[in-house]
């Protein structure tokens, strides 16, 4: 049984906490957040108990450490709870300044604890069942890469300041899935983004509609598009054209009824949110954490990973900037 101390109870905080309670190897034993209604909202509820941050990273009845507090808090926590000796699970992005996210790895792995940045949709099954056939090399060599990454909405423009933007905020979950898939690292990166959907998002000196494509040493090249206005519903797919063929996923949709007429086929709506849509991958990465943990095995996404899609997402903001191709720092 591992027991655990959450950071953060907001969305995602709530998230991985009551996943934590329903899982067999896990113990929730005490938890935190900024607004302690949120604390004592998620505490009523999972029968954690309301601590400090300090104390929790300092409780000796907890082993590991799950960060979900906002993007200008992981870097310290990282250090914090790795100099503890804590085994630690952080949301993405791990900071906003790679110079910043790198020293906080390194802290990590001089403290030799374990490190895994939670890029969900390496877990979600049916992401992970392509990535598996694309290495056992069911269509040959990877070619094209084609992500297609919509919200329904965009958040609140309060939300947009303080988020380092589309490319390290939103991006960043794509850059990762491109490296996943890819096998390989993107060498090259360029980069458009638009002001489509919210102006106020524009005047926050944002974009909300973004195509990037990545080059890699091959010659293999991934194309990614992004935006936050996608009417009907969280909007994610993925083709891949290889030399014997082509994989893809879809949607997934509220219900698989279709009603046939002679006007047509209609289907249900598809999910709406991420957290509907990559509910099982949140549930499964979950579990690969605490089974790394069982296992003594380092896990993954590694602080490596989430040190990489930040790259991206920088030489893909520098290439919007500059409208010019971007070499990605190794």
């Amino acid at each position: 049984m591992y027991r655990l101390g959450l950071i953060g109870a907001g969305r995602i905080g709530i998230i991985h906490g009551l996943n934590a309670v329903a899982h067999p190897k896990a113990q929730l034993v005490a938890l935190t957040d900024a607004d302690p209604v949120a604390a004592d909202s998620l505490a009523a509820r999972t029968g954690a108990a309301v601590r400090t941050t300090e104390e929790i990273i300092a409780s000796p009845d907890i082993d590991a450490i799950l960060i979900c507090s906002p993007t200008d808090t992981h870097s310290d926590l990282i250090e914090q709870s790795a100099r503890a000796g804590k085994a630690i699970f952080c949301e993405k992005p791990i900071d906003l300044s790679v110079e910043r996210a790198a020293r906080a790895v390194a802290v990590a792995e001089e403290a030799k604890v374990p490190l895994m940045i939670a890029f969900q949709r390496r877990f979600d099954p049916h992401l992970s069942t392509l990535q598996r056939q694309l290495r056992d090399g069911v269509i040959g060599q990877t070619e094209i890469i084609t992500i297609m990454s919509r919200d329904p909405a965009p958040p609140p423009v309060s939300y947009i300041k303080r988020s380092g933007g589309l490319y390290r905020d939103a991006m960043i979950h794509d850059f990762d899935e491109a490296r996943f898939l890819l096998g390989e690292e993107p060498v090259e990166v360029f980069a458009l983004g638009s002001c489509m959907v919210d102006p106020a998002i524009g005047e926050a000196g944002d974009v909300d509609t973004a195509a990037v494509l990545l080059r890699t040493a091959s010659g293999a090249i991934c194309q990614i598009s992004v935006s936050r206005r996608a009417t009907y519903g969280h909007d994610q797919r993925v083709e891949v054209l290889g030399s014997k063929g082509l994989l893809r996923t879809g949607n997934i949709h509220e219900t698989t009824v279709e009603h046939a007429s002679s006007s047509g086929f209609l289907q249900a709506p598809v999910l709406n949110f991420f957290l509907e849509r990559y509910a099982a991958a949140y549930k499964i990465e979950l579990d690969a954490f605490l089974e790394h943990l069982e296992k003594g095995t380092s896990p993954t996404p590694t602080g490596y990973d989430g040190l990489m899609a930040l790259r991206i997402a920088d030489a893909a903001t520098k290439s919007r900037e500059t409208g010019l191709p971007v070499r990605v720092q190794a």
